[in-house]
């Protein structure tokens, strides 16, 4: 079983940076893929960015350039910097873990981005 708990959003102006940290237990983190994801209010659930096992990685147009995912297997944590933040990237983020078709889901963390 893998228990995910992310930390680090808040309130931020527009142009400003957070990083938010997602910690893991379980022993499947190093062998798993790994994401970030969001909800904005009144949107759907949407992706922001993954990372596999090798490092590579993906991320939704909207914050390409912006935002950087990576991940540390050796302290079981998965990160999301987010700089130059609009407040348009003002939703709750959620990380992942997803290990043979089984997705594991954290509590969220919420990032508001206004002035």
């Amino acid at each position: 079983q893998v228990q995910l708990v992310e930390s680090g959003g808040g309130l931020v102006q527009p142009g400003g940076s957070l990083q938010l940290s997602c910690a893991a237990s379980g022993s499947i983190f190093s062998r798993a893929v790994l994401g970030w994801y969001r909800q904005a209010p009144g949107k759907e659930r949407a992706l922001v960015a993954t990372i596999n096992i090798y490092g590579r990685t993906n991320y939704a147009d909207s914050v390409k350039g912006r935002f950087t995912i990576s991940r540390d297997n050796a302290q079981n944590a998965v990160f999301l910097q987010m700089n130059s933040l609009k407040p348009e990237d003002t939703a709750v983020y959620y990380c992942t873990v997803t290990y043979f078709g089984l997705d594991y889901w954290g509590q969220g963390t919420e990032v508001t981005v206004s002035s």
